[in-house]
């Protein structure tokens, strides 16, 4: 949407559905209400809770271990996946899922039992809620029947969602229109495609008849390579997890529904047809219908939304508005992918954006996606965001290099322009065409940042040649044209500054913009004139100094870079980001300096070790009980002569003795040298008083 509109100049009329009767959200709204209620009733039972969570998570996880078995031991699945065919592609998946699932619910299993035999009744409740609130709703989900249940899970998750826009920096949507306010119109909607005879009711419920309307449009536009044949698993998919059709009650299994015939428990609405509910795939056509009309430019959403979804809708809106075409582009967004796997809420093995967040800023997020394809996977992990905050940290230092020589008074500087400085400016011109030939071709954002990267590599080279001085305005350019194109990327905050510039800029100025870089400067002199009335050293004047870029000076988001024999530089940054780096950088210093005192710890205790062994005398190394054991005769050096039988030492024994005698003696003598006059003993004590002291 930005590059459409802030670098193509299109206008661009956004609207963003809400499916807020959703199956899924039908299941969840009612298991959450009935575990409340569930937790309510059974507050004074602890015991009970722990013991119904155990069971049905210990239920849930020989449940999924019991499909996964199945799956596996399908032999007409696997000939089928074997052969190569569509069904390939599923068997793999649903197999990687379901070995996910029935791994997941077996963990939830021990974990509940592991609680609840510690007496940890929460905690067991915790690792069994999801398998509780599925048995709950299995036994008593057709007690729920007030829509506002529904309603209010509905708009929690609303507002979180936009929340979550907010914080990564994505532009709402201009409409964003709620299925619940548009029911009348859907029912208005199914009852044209009923009359064009491309529609039938049946039990109640209403279905699109695929045979009908295949015989005057196209079906299924967006995979026709798959034929006019669903698989089980995507009409399965289409229909919702709620879906319970008759035997008989559609004309063909490729039928799919518009109206649902409401079960109890479920929401419903009045209808020509009986109590029920939209369909999934109808949602949309109304919703668009109503804003955009009978055809629109660009629909968007999953690659995985393309069968059933996408086309689905579009054949019921062909059918509704009597033309061959209501979409003119798709845009098929990849998935998010962790261990392999779609990141998705039915694995549970999704990292949410707040939960991001708290790890990475949101324009490292945004970096993150724009190094990967849209259309194509995009994978999270820390290798990948390794690879965005290094992105990102070469454009902040291009910035700050280019501010610091904006700074300086480059205006008393000649002006013509050398060889470098025409080089540097045609790196410009061919980074401006590879940036544009990027974006025409498919949005390919990866393209377009490996130009501005090779374009900012280059500027830093320029900037640094000490034989060429820079051309301060030739930089100028070079920084506004990659500040404007991370701003249509959306990286970039506030208005014409160059560079990424603060998230929180406002409007102040004066007096109160200056307030707080003036208060740290005062309070600094104060610091420094009290060091320097105290006669301290020049150590501690340093450490003033680190203690002011680490402290009050990254509070401020300002960044202090030393130099060594050159000024410090310093570039406006995040300063939330700041602080993590710092605190980043005081853990690891403080990992390695625990890691350099357990180093010198266990040193001098193999030193202690070695002293004490050398502090007993030569004439006592054997007369300890062991060797008075063994030897029955010594001389006057205390070095054996005979065994304890009496029988003399042979010339090998004689020999290995005194090896040992002459080796302690010598390492007695060099401790009782290097002990002094204090004695061996005060030496000993000295080495044991400074380990201990190390170890607090």
């Amino acid at each position: 949407r930005r590059v459409m509109e802030d670098y193509f100049g299109y206008s661009v009329h956004y609207v963003m559905n809400v499916t807020d009767i959703d199956d899924k959200i039908i299941l969840r709204a009612r298991r959450n209400a009935l575990l409340a209620e569930y937790e309510k009733e059974n507050a004074a039972d602890q015991a009970k809770v722990a013991a119904d969570a155990v069971a049905a998570a210990e239920a849930a996880s020989a449940k999924q271990a019991a499909k996964l078995a199945e799956l596996r031991s399908d032999e007409s699945v696997a000939a089928a996946a074997a052969a190569g065919t569509r069904a390939a592609a599923e068997r793999v998946t649903a197999e990687a899922e379901a070995a996910f699932k029935a791994e997941q619910a077996a963990g939830a299993a021990a974990a509940a039992k592991a609680a609840a035999d510690k007496g940890d009744a929460a905690a067991a409740l915790a690792a069994g809620r999801d398998a509780l609130a599925e048995r709950l709703d299995a036994e008593k989900g057709d007690t729920i029947t007030d829509h506002a249940v529904f309603e209010r899970h509905a708009r929690y998750y609303e507002r979180e969602f936009l929340s979550d826009l907010a914080a990564l920096g994505v532009p709402p949507p201009d409409v964003l229109p709620r299925v619940t306010e548009y029911v009348p119109q859907v029912v208005a909607f199914i009852q044209q495609v009923v009359d064009r005879k491309l529609a039938y009711e049946s039990n109640g419920s209403v279905y699109f008849d695929t045979a009908a309307f295949g015989g005057s449009h196209d079906y299924r536009k967006l995979v026709p390579a798959a034929g006019a044949n669903a698989s089980a698993r995507e009409m399965a998919e289409g229909e919702g997890a709620l879906a319970s059709a008759a035997a008989g009650e559609k004309r063909s299994p490729n039928d799919f529904v518009l109206w649902k015939r409401s079960k109890r428990g479920e929401p419903a609405w009045e209808s020509p047809w009986g109590q029920g509910r939209p369909g999934w795939h109808i949602e949309c056509s109304v919703m668009a219908t109503d804003i955009i009309g009978d055809n629109m430019d660009i629909h968007a959403g999953g690659s995985d939304l393309k069968f059933p979804h996408h086309d689905n809708e579009m054949a019921q809106s062909e059918a509704y508005h009597g033309n061959q075409q209501w979409v003119n582009y798709f845009l098929h967004a990849g998935h998010l992918h962790i261990r392999g796997l779609k990141m998705s809420k039915s694995l549970k093995n999704f990292v949410t954006i707040r939960q991001a967040l708290q790890e990475h800023s949101s324009r490292q997020l945004r970096m993150m996606f724009l190094l990967q394809a849209w259309d194509k996977p995009c994978m999270y992990s820390d290798q990948v965001m390794g690879d965005a905050k290094a992105k990102e940290a070469l454009f902040k230092n291009f910035f700050g290099a280019v501010k610091a020589l904006l700074r300086d008074d480059w205006a008393s500087a000649p002006q013509v322009w050398r060889k470098p400085d025409h080089a540097m400016h045609a790196a410009l011109e061919q980074a401006q065409r590879q940036v544009h030939a990027a974006l025409c071709d498919n949005i390919d954002t990866p393209g377009a940042i490996a130009a501005l990267c090779e374009l900012v590599t280059e500027a830093n080279k320029y900037l640094t040649d000490a034989a060429n001085p820079p051309r301060a305005l030739l930089m100028r350019r070079v920084g506004d044209y990659v500040t404007r194109i991370l701003r249509v990327f959306g990286l970039v905050a506030g208005g014409d500054e160059l560079g990424f510039g603060r998230a929180d800029a406002g409007a102040a100025s004066g007096e109160a913009a200056a307030a707080p870089f003036v208060n740290v400067a005062v309070a600094f002199r104060d610091k420094i004139r009290d060091l320097a009335r105290a006669g301290a050293s020049a150590g501690e004047m340093l450490a003033a100094c680190d203690a002011l870029r680490d402290g009050a000076m990254a509070e401020l988001g300002v960044r202090v870079e030393d130099r060594a024999g050159q000024p410090s530089l310093w570039k406006m940054d995040d300063p939330a980001e700041l602080q993590r780096e710092i605190a980043e950088k005081k853990a690891v210093a403080a990992e390695a300096a625990a890691k350099k005192k357990a180093n010198k710890i266990a040193l001098l205790e193999k030193e202690l070790a070695k002293a004490e062994a050398a502090a007993v005398p030569p004439v006592h190394i054997f007369r300890t009980a062991a060797a008075e054991e063994k030897y029955g005769a010594w001389d006057d050096k205390g070095v054996p002569k005979a065994l304890k039988s009496g029988e003399e030492l042979n010339k090998s024994q004689q020999k290995a003795v005194a090896k040992e005698w002459t080796k302690q003696d010598k390492a007695h003598s060099g401790l009782v040298k290097k002990a002094g006059d204090a004695g061996v003993e005060a030496y000993l004590e000295k080495m044991r008083a400074d380990i201990a002291a190390l170890k607090l």
